[in-house]
C-alpha cells in the first residue's frame, strides 16, 4: 500500500508537547526527557498509535516512546492523543534501521514490535524487525532485563522470528499461537488499529523475548 503524504506533517507535528524533534540529541538522557527515573518502553512502528496511547494512559509510571519511520504516519498517532494530557508519552521520527544511534546501552526497558512489515521475500529477510541485524541492536539497547514483546498475524514470520531469536541467543517465553482465544493467560493484551480489524480472520501470534 503506498503512504499517503499529508501536507505539513512536520509542522503540525510540532503543535504541542508530544513530538521530540531531534532525538538523536537525547540518547543516554531520555529519563531526563521525562523528568523521572521511571522504566522506558517504546513501540517501533507505532501506526495510529492506538496501541502505546493505551498503555501511555493505563500505565503512568512507565515512559513511553513511540516511534515511526515517516511523518505522516506518526501525525496519526498524535492525533490520537492531541486533546489529551499524556506526561509519559513521546513521539519520535526514527529508522528502525538506526535505532542504536539514538538510544544508549541498557537505556530501555521493553520494546514492543506490533505487526511489523513481514518482508515475505527471501532477500529481503534482514529488513524484517526480527533479523539479526536489528536483534543485535535490541541487545545493545536493552537493560539487563529488558523484553521484546512481539506481535503478528503473520505465520511466516513469526516462524521465522521464533529461528531467529533462537539463534541470536535470546530467551524466547509467553509463546501464543492464537492470542485472542489465550486472553484469559494475557488479560493485559491491548490492541492495535490493525490488530482490532485482521484478528477476526485468523489468529493472532505472540511472544515475549530476553537477550541472554
Amino acid at each position: 500500500m503506498r503512504l499517503r503524504k499529508v501536507k505539513n506533517a512536520k509542522e503540525r507535528l510540532m503543535d504541542g508537547n508530544y513530538f521530540i524533534e531531534d532525538p538523536i540529541s537525547f540518547k543516554g538522557k531520555w529519563k531526563e526527557v521525562f523528568g523521572n527515573d521511571n522504566p522506558i518502553h517504546i513501540e517501533i512502528g507505532c501506526g495510529k498509535g492506538q496501541f502505546i496511547s493505551t498503555l501511555s494512559k493505563n500505565n503512568p509510571d512507565i515512559n513511553y516512546i513511540a516511534i515511526e519511520k515517516y511523518d505522516s504516519v506518526l501525525l496519526r498517532a498524535l492525533e490520537k492523543v492531541s486533546d489529551d494530557n499524556i506526561p509519559n508519552l513521546k513521539l519520535c521520527i526514527i529508522d528502525a534501521n538506526t535505532i542504536n544511534e539514538y538510544f544508549s546501552k541498557g537505556e530501555l526497558d521493553r520494546i514492543y514490535l506490533n505487526f511489523s512489515d513481514p518482508w515475505p521475500k527471501k532477500h529481503h529477510a534482514k529488513r524484517r524487525l526480527t533479523s539479526p541485524l536489528f536483534l543485535a541492536q535490541y541487545r545493545e539497547i536493552l537493560n539487563k532485563d529488558g523484553e521484546i514483546h512481539f506481535k503478528t498475524d503473520n505465520r511466516g514470520l513469526f516462524e521465522y522470528s521464533l529461528e531467529s531469536l533462537n539463534e541470536n541467543n535470546y530467551e524466547i517465553h509467553n509463546i501464543s499461537l492464537d492470542l485472542h482465544k489465550d486472553l484469559e493467560k494475557y488479560p493485559f493484551n491491548i490492541t492495535t488499529e490493525f490488530e482490532d480489524k485482521w484478528s477476526k480472520l485468523g489468529p493472532i501470534y505472540r511472544l515475549e523475548a530476553k537477550p541472554r
